[in-house]
């Protein structure tokens, strides 16, 4: 598939499996690696466009396997993650979407956490996120309706980052209508795909997590 311009793959520190979505999601994307997330370059067959991070990640012989990378270097006392650096790089390159992979899992729970919140953040940007372990995604959900194709008997949740109002779940085991989520509450975990998954918010900030190879929902 030809490059897009527009489309950024940020690879990242956390887990990775390369699974045929995975391969489908990042097609045709440009890459750029955060740190010690230089190590999936290899698995996925890509050779990133720029290297950036403060290095405390990367090991020695992963330097000399991608000598060509142009590296950008920040001292360990930056202010941002390495992922955000990274993500801002490819904004500045002309990013509209953005695939955040190896942003889901791993020995950092408070990485995995952040890159959550960012996503919505750079949702209500106006931004178009998908965060992956190859395994495990997730989508910000902001007010407005999106669809996600799913396996029938795949696992979803939808964790509300505040006070959901007007949510509608359709095409699920569990579905909802005009439905309210207090915060907190976890009345949207472990749903269950019926195929494709329609979601509208009335108002409010969430994530969708879904696992599309988990079918335990059989």
């Amino acid at each position: 598939m030809p490059m897009s311009q527009s489309i950024f793959t940020i690879l990242l520190g956390g887990e990775l499996s390369p699974t045929e979505r995975l391969r489908s999601a990042i097609s045709g994307s440009r890459f750029i690696a955060a740190d010690g997330g230089m190590r999936h370059a290899a698995a996925l067959g890509v050779v990133p466009e720029l290297w950036v991070g403060d290095f405390d990640s990367t090991p020695p012989d992963l330097e000399g396997t991608f000598p060509d990378v142009p590296k950008q270097p920040y001292p360990a006392a930056k202010a941002a993650t390495d992922g955000e650096i990274a993500v801002a790089e490819a904004i500045a390159r002309g990013a509209r979407r953005l695939v955040l992979a190896g942003a889901l899992s791993g020995e950092r729970s408070d990485h995995a956490l952040q890159h959550l919140l960012y996503a919505v953040s750079l949702a209500e940007q106006g931004f178009d996120i998908l965060l992956t372990s190859g395994t495990e995604e997730a989508v910000p959900l902001l007010a407005g309706s999106i669809a996600l194709d799913l396996p029938k008997n795949s696992l979803f949740s939808v964790s509300g980052f505040s006070e959901l109002h007007g949510l509608f779940i359709e095409n699920a085991r569990y579905p909802l209508a005009d439905f309210h989520l207090p915060f907190g509450s976890s009345r949207t975990i472990s749903n269950v795909a019926e195929g494709k998954v329609r979601f509208t918010l009335g108002s409010g900030r969430a994530i969708i997590l879904a696992r599309p190879y988990d079918l335990s929902g059989v």
